[in-house]
């Protein structure tokens, strides 16, 4: 047995200090055989590694995690496993290149994680909890005038924002909002046990249950759809990657997706998280799909606890599920859009990072998907208020190309 003891000159770990050295788990070099060398010797080559991981990992920080575990058995070599085999590309946007096995893993590795968390977000985690705020009726509609509040103290409040139901349709063709939640009391996909997981399934059904009490639906076992289903729903199947951090173990043991009967509500159930909520609109009306995701979400928070197993939150991070990349939120905005001029400007790349957005291909030509990087750092409202915004400034800059216009006065600040 030992006992966590960070050091004092730690600083990301001091928050957590009471709570570090209060663990006592086993050390796991004498609960399995592993063969495993001293940290030196284990320590993976990141010379070509892009992640955030790999930009952030040192041998100094390793040796530090390297014999830590959790209770459920989440080793540091299983947290940075996923970027380890992707280790990413130079000329696309780091990924974060690590996941966590258990909500313990993010006080446990906090040295690490937090420092992931801050470089991917771009926002500074502090002693206080993060803002939430899925009050639908704070999205303002086209004509209104009202300050959004940052969480951020030192960012001045935005002004004159409107709604997403007014986007021009020539351009903005379709819009989806999604949430990730993880479940109290699992450990996350890539490190449940199969247990665990037909557990996950069974409190999914019956609080889907209750929810079509006001939203009919049904819940359809992954094993059970066919192709036709799956074309219908976007699904799919795991990647390779998947498949070796072991998100896919089983499959498709347990896994499920539950559909409202008016399409305006997905869940997926223990895919890449314990649940994924999604809200599409084909008239790319974000005001509407963020309120059906609003509602419906509010309730299974509420359901869930119900079931004593609430969705896991975190004091300084918020909601937190498997990656860092979701945490804070762990909502996500996309924006379907067709644009000729824009994706070939070569201030582009510079334009989304201001605006805090990233652009990626599709499979139809000419048609592109802009989504919110971060979900740290705003508040729901925030956010889906960041995307909304830059959406329409690139859609304006597309018209000024169209005429052989300039955007150069267009290109906003920093956000």
């Amino acid at each position: 047995m030992w006992k966590v003891k960070p050091p004092v000159y730690f600083p990301m770990e001091t928050r957590y200090r009471t709570i570090l050295e209060s663990l006592v788990p086993p050390d796991p070099m004498s609960q399995f055989p592993l063969r495993r060398g001293s940290p030196d010797e284990e320590f993976p080559d990141l010379s070509r590694n892009h992640t955030w991981m790999g930009r952030i990992l040192t041998a100094a920080m390793y040796r530090r995690q390297f014999h830590r575990c959790t209770h459920s058995g989440v080793l540091f070599d299983d947290v940075i496993r996923p970027g380890l085999e992707e280790p990413g590309d130079c000329r696309s946007p780091a990924s974060v290149g690590c996941v966590a096995g258990d909500a313990e893993s993010y006080i446990l590795f906090c040295d690490f994680f937090d420092r992931v968390i801050e470089a991917h977000h771009g926002h500074k985690i502090t002693s206080q909890t993060p803002e939430s705020d899925f009050n639908c009726d704070n999205l303002k509609v086209a004509g209104q005038k009202k300050t959004l509040t940052a969480v951020k103290p030192n960012l001045k409040p935005a002004l004159h924002l409107v709604g997403g139901e007014d986007l021009d349709r020539s351009y903005a063709v379709r819009c989806e909002v999604s949430v990730v939640r993880g479940v109290e009391g699992f450990c996350f996909p890539t490190h449940c046990s199969r247990g665990e997981r037909r557990e996950l399934l069974t409190l999914a059904r019956r609080a889907l249950q209750r929810l079509e009490e006001d939203l009919p639906g049904r819940l359809l076992l992954l094993e059970d759809l066919n192709q036709d289903q799956q074309r219908e729903l976007d699904f799919d199947p795991p990647s390779d990657s998947q498949l070796r951090i072991g998100v896919a173990r089983d499959w498709p043991d347990a896994r499920g997706v539950w559909v409202g009967k008016d399409g305006s509500l997905v869940v997926w159930v223990n895919m890449e998280d314990h649940l994924r909520l999604v809200s599409t609109r084909d008239d790319a009306n974000i005001t509407e799909a963020f309120k059906c995701m609003c509602i419906n979400l509010q309730k299974l928070e509420d359901l869930y606890r119900e079931l004593k197993h609430p969705f896991t939150w975190k004091q300084q991070l918020g909601w937190v599920s498997s990656s860092p990349a979701d945490v804070g939120t762990g909502l996500r905005i996309r924006v379907q859009l067709k644009l000729q001029h824009l994706p070939k400007h070569n201030r582009l790349q510079d334009v989304l990072k201001r605006l805090r957005l990233c652009m990626d291909t599709t499979d139809s030509p000419a048609l592109y998907c802009v989504s919110n990087t971060a979900t740290f750092g705003l508040s729901e409202v925030g956010l889906t208020q960041l995307v909304v915004d830059g959406v329409k400034l690139l859609i304006a800059m597309e018209k000024r190309l169209e005429v052989n216009g300039d955007i150069e006065g267009l290109i906003p600040a920093q956000k």
